[in-house]
């Protein structure tokens, strides 16, 4: 338990990283009800994007935002297979994933990994900038949970006001009746293709914070980004969804979710002592579990009403 408490700042800290990205999957998923695969490359991108940007000397937020440009340009990309070419939405997903490895090796120069020393350049966020004010070495603004709370707060109000601007509303409109969106003379396909483009955005920014905090890009950091997304709204939605009716409140729910769900894997890890190479089957069960709540929830509900009628 001793070393579960002294990982946990680092578990959240990681969390609230991967609650944008997380926030990103929802826009698609919830809002637009398409399952987009694009994120497992362009959480690649954006890191990737962000680290050749630094190292080029330019400032941490130029990196940020050519991250989130190169992510939006990735949704593009799912989005024009998908209404210019009549793709269906998962296999356009996976066709710019798939396109997307070998853009990401070229922007890291084909190599594999590049790391980006926090001893040679001003980052945002970075694991060393955690032990430092932890110890009393550094101001406490400056430590990663403080800077992506803040962060991921100005995303959820700058999402809630766009959500809730006409434009916004169409969005939502086209994820939720396609048909009546198109009666009542709105473009689907225009709304499709701007929602995969701010959601890859956000997933890239998120990669983006994520290789400084790691200090490092890897071509293989956005695998499985997908899952940890799907994973983070549905523990968000279990755990508040009968309290959190607000759009803005279920955006954080969504940042919470990731938290949650990081602060059980390192549980889990810390506490069972379990081999980090298990990783990804200890992370697809605990998914699997979290998937099933909802399931369970109303199979429960609905035996206990067939109960009820029968007494």
């Amino acid at each position: 338990m001793t070393s579960f408490f002294n990982a946990l700042p680092g578990a959240v800290a990681q969390g609230l990283i991967w609650g944008i990205m997380a926030i990103g999957v929802y826009i698609t998923y919830k809002l637009l009800d398409i399952a987009d695969l694009t994120v497992d490359g362009s959480f690649c991108t954006g890191a990737a994007t962000c680290v050749v940007l630094v190292m080029a000397g330019n400032s941490v937020w130029v990196g940020l935002l050519g991250a989130a440009l190169a992510g939006a340009l990735a949704g593009l990309a799912t989005g024009f297979f998908h209404t210019k070419c009549g793709i269906p939405a998962i296999l356009s997903g996976i066709l710019t994933q798939l396109g997307l490895w070998s853009v990401n090796l070229a922007i890291m120069g084909m190599k594999a990994n590049l790391p980006m020393n926090v001893n040679n350049y001003k980052l945002l966020v970075s694991l060393r900038y955690l032990q430092e004010v932890q110890k009393g070495t550094r101001p406490f603004y400056q430590h990663p949970i403080f800077v992506v709370c803040l962060l991921t707060l100005a995303i959820i109000a700058v999402l809630y006001w766009f959500f809730g601007t006409e434009l916004g509303s169409s969005i939502r409109a086209t994820g939720a009746n396609g048909n009546m969106a198109r009666a009542q003379g709105i473009n689907t396909n225009f709304n499709k293709v701007l929602g995969l483009a701010l959601s890859n955005a956000l997933v890239a920014l998120s990669g983006a914070l994520l290789c400084q905090y790691n200090g490092a890009a890897d071509i293989n950091m956005g695998r499985g980004a997908i899952v940890i997304g799907l994973a983070s709204i549905i523990i968000g939605d279990v755990v508040f969804g009968k309290l959190f009716r607000n759009f803005g409140l279920k955006l954080l729910a969504v940042s919470i979710g990731a938290i949650i769900y990081y602060i059980v894997i390192q549980f889990v890890i810390s506490t069972l002592s379990i081999n980090t190479n298990y990783m990804k089957l200890i992370s697809s069960l605990i998914v699997a579990v979290f998937l099933a709540v909802p399931y369970w929830q109303q199979t429960y509900t609905h035996k206990k009403q067939k109960e009820g009628k029968v007494c």
